[in-house]
């Protein structure tokens, strides 16, 4: 690729991107808004060329790393040497070359994890290194996308997300520690393989995953090597360190060669001296080898781990079983919060008690330090604690205190989502998520998320407002993440626990909010309003009742398709809600303004003007911007319904100004974020506004909320794009979102229908017909309610590639289907019907200029063709050169290019332009 010029920022901001940062997370740390991130992003989209952030994000890796290779992220840094296993190396460097599936086998203790990791870091692989020991089994896809920085969309799985930032490039995922969810590892690397053609998995595990064409690699004890590791880690602990090679080779064998077993053992070689090692080792032995059945390297390093435990004083022993509790690493104030049972007497929860023994743990190599400020335990040394924690009888007292400290992290961290700030660009308006905080929170979610989790999944039934805290603040910090599909099953739970019906339809709604952006289903949204109104009147909350019934009814009237709730029974509810929500305040009386103006009538999408603009009035005296944005669809929907296209586009850039105030962490936003987005590029395009519904497409790709589903979120830039003229721009959009869309399985043939119109243009015009009647094919179908249906402009390309390739055959068909066209987008289909009558020389061309002229008052695009199509009629150069200055007035660099062809004197210019786009 030549090299691009960017500003000092931009390029600020693409190296932010191509660490997978949030757009707030961006705005946090270079101190501008978020409002800004997102033109940096879009101008970034255009000056490198390529289609969406995910290529944007992989673009900026390379220009980091200065070549193809990209970085493994969530790779643990090396604290110590890594000593021999050349074979095995080579095997595994191998065994990926040939296999997509590589697991390492071999017992706890073997050396796995560091394995994978060196081997890992020699890949010329990108992708992720995944710890999965504090994951359970509903998660995997969690981690894994909190290891490569992927979020969930609208509508669009995890999983698909995970698959869509793979992509088809070469990319290594590492499973690290998959025994425990053999099941769930299995699953998820099947798919992700199928998906994801170029991605390799290296797995390690204690037993085979069990998927087709899985490659073994077994990792035994060191052999050669394993003196060598005895003697390095010896000299770390004691620089001095020396000793026979015999007593060397001994205790290897008495360890049978089992690399954690050694550096355990390597460990107390600076107090005993490598004969005292020796001399130990033998007794501890002694005492375990009348057990049956038991694997000999796993009966060494059990009896490794017990003699170090028993060398521990009282203090360090009680410290080490109680770390147990904690599925992932932790840090100092969680050892202090959890590790102090009641009842024993202990005082370790003073913090420089607790640092000191942690410090003599990790000393003792029975504790690792992961990252700055943070511990952990081994898996294999975590199970052995965790029967020193059984038999102590202190299990049951921890757990209650890692529920405790639990639902304490996980409400800070969620509180935090919601500290108030201002942005430059808005400095009067509240922001989606604290610039300081909501970064912060989110980092510190990744960090504590395992632990969160395994003490909600163990929490018991009546762990009572502990447990249901937890519930609901792990799913508001799921769906700050963007886990929508976690954050919807926390706060489904969050409900089931709560301690009365008011908290618990509270939860409902935010289940019901999740439930707007994740593949459940619009009667399944329906269903969790209802309920949370249900169970808002058995608590007595008559105006959540209310509120909530409202929302319900406007929701269902803005979105058809989506639902099959008959007219009828939303005006029974909101009867209901009217009757409960007399008393209930502004923000109630908003909603049922709102309500009003959406089920004035039964067509879909179809608010009354009058009552729409009664709904904006009452929301801003709510001063919610969420009732601000619904209300002004409704004002939006009724201009639509009118034919005021204009009208609409100017209402839709109003919403766009709402964005500011949205918190995107919030789940009750996200459908109107979307909507947003959606709206002003749609409304932009009807009223042929192209540099309108450019920019709002644009945002709407560079959004973190929307980027994910990359068919839904193009489908408002193609078109656009090819009614301008950026026809490369459009296929390499088009291409992405095929793929994107078949790796999603394929949902909602609909769905395609937006995007494919632009590159069926395309290449009808550039005469490559195979492919336009392909793509022509996914743009067809039958109309399916929506007022954006594009489906009706397929009759509109094939009228403008007719008039451009001349094949005129079935001219007189085509414009007589074109003049039947009451969308929105009839302003287009009458325009180039004129055009193509004008050209095909059908008798009443003249007339049909005329009948365009209406639709084309509302459409700046159809003006100008109506002027072309006036200067072929009369020979009028005035009518030609004025069409031309309006096609430039748009940005419409083809039409321009066609008309500047008919204008005697300009012809050529017009020629070499259209032999640029590939079109002559």
């Amino acid at each position: 690729m030549p090299p691009v010029e960017v500003s000092a920022r931009e390029a600020e901001v693409l190296a932010a991107v191509g660490r997978h940062l949030t757009n707030v997370q961006i705005a946090h740390r270079l101190h501008i808004s978020v409002r800004t991130v997102e033109s940096h992003v879009s101008s970034l989209l255009r000056k490198y060329g390529v289609p969406d952030r995910r290529a944007l994000a992989i673009l900026a890796a390379q220009e980091r790393t200065g070549e193809e290779d990209r970085p493994m992220a969530g790779l643990p840094a090396a604290r110590t040497s890594f000593v021999g296993r050349a074979a095995e190396l080579a095997e595994i460097e191998a065994a990926i070359g040939t296999a997509r599936l590589v697991t390492l086998l071999g017992p706890g203790g073997a050396g796995k994890s560091r394995l994978a990791a060196v081997a890992a870091a020699a890949s010329r692989h990108g992708g992720a290194f995944v710890d999965l020991v504090p994951v359970r089994g509903g998660f995997v896809a969690q981690a894994v996308a909190a290891a490569l920085g992927v979020t969930e969309s609208p509508r669009t799985p995890l999983e698909a997300g995970i698959a869509e930032r793979l992509g088809r490039r070469r990319a290594l995922l590492v499973l690290d520690n998959c025994e425990h969810l053999l099941d769930a590892a299995a699953g998820f690397a099947d798919r992700i393989l199928a998906a994801c053609p170029g991605t390799r998995i290296l797995a390690t595990s204690r037993e085979r995953l069990g998927v087709p064409g899985e490659r073994i690699v077994r990792v035994g004890p060191l052999s050669s090597d394993a003196e060598a590791l005895f003697a390095d880690r010896a000299r770390a602990a004691d620089p001095d360190f020396t000793a026979d090679p015999g007593t060397l080779a001994e205790i290897c064998a008495r360890l049978d060669g089992m690399p954690l077993a050694i550096e355990l053992a390597a460990a107390r070689s600076a107090a005993l001296g490598a004969a005292g090692v020796l001399a130990a080792l033998d007794d501890r032995l002694r005492l375990l080898a009348g057990g049956r059945g038991r694997d000999e390297r796993h009966r060494s390093l059990r009896a490794v781990l017990g003699w170090s435990h028993d060398l521990l004083d009282a203090e360090e022993r009680e410290l080490f079983r109680r770390l147990a509790v904690f599925a992932g690493d932790f840090d100092l104030g969680a050892v202090c919060a959890v590790t102090a049972a009641p009842g024993t007497g202990s005082a370790m929860p003073l913090p420089g008690a607790a640092a000191d023994v942690l410090g003599r743990l990790v000393d003792k190599s029975l504790v690792v330090k992961a990252a700055a400020g943070r511990w952990r335990l081994l898996e294999t040394v975590r199970d052995f604690a965790a029967e020193r924690l059984a038999q102590s009888g202190e299990h049951e007292d921890l757990r209650r205190r890692h529920l405790l400290w639990a639902s304490r992290t996980a409400t800070a961290l969620a509180e935090a989502l919601d500290a108030p700030h201002r942005t430059p660009d808005h400095p009067a308006a509240p922001r989606a998520a604290d610039e300081r905080c909501a970064p912060d929170a989110a980092a510190g979610f990744d960090v504590v998320a395992g632990d969160l989790r395994v003490a909600l999944e163990r929490a018991p039934a009546d762990a009572g407002e502990i447990a249901h805290r937890l519930a609901r603040a792990l799913g508001r910090l799921a769906y700050a993440r963007r886990f929508q599909a976690e954050a919807y099953g926390h706060f489904l739970e969050a409900a089931e626990r709560a301690a009365s019906p008011a908290e618990a339809a509270r939860d409902l709604r935010s289940a019901a909010d999740c439930a707007h952006v994740v593949p459940t289903g619009g009667d399944r949204h329906f269903a969790l309003l209802r309920s949370s109104a249900d169970r808002s009147r058995a608590g007595g909350d008559a105006a959540g009742e209310a509120a909530t019934l409202a929302a319900a009814v406007v929701t269902t009237a803005r979105n058809p398709g989506w639902y099959t709730v008959p007219h009828g029974e939303l005006r029974r509810l909101l009867e209901r809600a009217e009757a409960a929500g007399a008393d209930g305040g502004p923000a109630v009386a908003a909603w049922l303004a709102a309500a009003r103006a959406w089920l004035a009538s039964p067509e879909p999408y179809s608010a009354d003007r009058a009552l729409a603009e009664e709904a904006v009035t009452a929301a801003r005296a709510a001063g919610d911007p969420v009732l601000v944005s619904a209300a002004l669809d409704a004002t939006i929907s009724a201009a639509l319904r009118e034919g005021r296209l204009r009208d609409a586009a100017r209402g839709a850039r109003d919403r766009l100004a709402l964005l500011a105030r949205l918190p995107e962490h919030d789940p009750r936003c996200a459908a109107e974020i979307v909507d947003i987005f959606h709206v002003a590029a749609n409304c932009a395009t009807a009223a042929g506004d192209l540099p309108a519904a450019l920019a709002a497409g644009r945002r709407a790709l560079a959004d973190d909320l929307l980027g994910g589903q990359y068919f839904l979120s193009t489908n408002t830039v193609v078109l656009p794009l090819a009614l301008s003229g950026a026809f490369d721009e459009v296929l390499r959009h088009a291409a992405a979102a095929l793929e994107s869309w078949r790796r999603a399985g394929g949902p909602g043939g609909g769905m395609m229908r937006p995007v494919a119109v632009g590159p069926a243009l395309v290449h009808g015009l550039r005469g490559e017909r195979a492919e336009y009647l392909a793509w022509r094919e996914r743009a067809s179908g039958a109309a399916g309610g929506q007022v954006f249906d594009h489906a009706a402009l397929t009759g509109f390309v094939d009228a403008r590639v007719a008039v451009h390739t001349g094949r005129l055959d079935a001219a007189a068909d085509l414009v007589a289907a074109l003049f039947d066209d009451r969308t929105l987008y009839r302003g287009y289909a009458h325009a180039a019907g004129a055009e193509l009558a004008a050209v095909a020389g059908l008798p009443g061309a003249a007339e049909r200029v005329a009948a365009a002229e209406s639709a084309a008052a509302e459409n700046a695009w159809a003006a100008a063709c109506l002027a072309r199509t006036r200067g072929r009629l009369n020979g009028d150069r005035d009518e030609l050169a004025s069409a031309a200055e309006q096609w430039e007035r748009i940005g419409a660099r083809f039409e321009r290019a066609t008309t500047l062809a008919l204008l005697p004197g300009r012809a050529a210019e017009g020629r070499a332009e259209l032999a640029a786009l590939g079109c002559l």
